[in-house]
């Protein structure tokens, strides 16, 4: 309760995308509540040794954009 969805987007080879298009093109595709209140245009995500996800770098630096 109390939190909001903070996307973080790789977008594909050659394309261009600002964070407003994509909210606008998920709100008919999802349900309100999913919609990401937040987008962020990364080159990569961070990566462990292993290849997962490091998602507590992810939270860190939402959270510092957020402030």
């Amino acid at each position: 309760m109390g939190e909001v969805g903070y996307a973080f987007v790789i977008p594909r080879h050659n394309a261009t995308i600002t964070p407003e298009e994509l909210i606008e093109w998920v709100r008919p595709r999802l349900a309100n509540y999913k919609i990401p209140r937040y987008v962020e245009i990364v080159d990569a995500l961070p990566l462990n040794a292993s290849g997962k996800v490091l998602k507590f770098e992810l939270r860190d630096r939402a959270q510092s954009q957020l402030g």
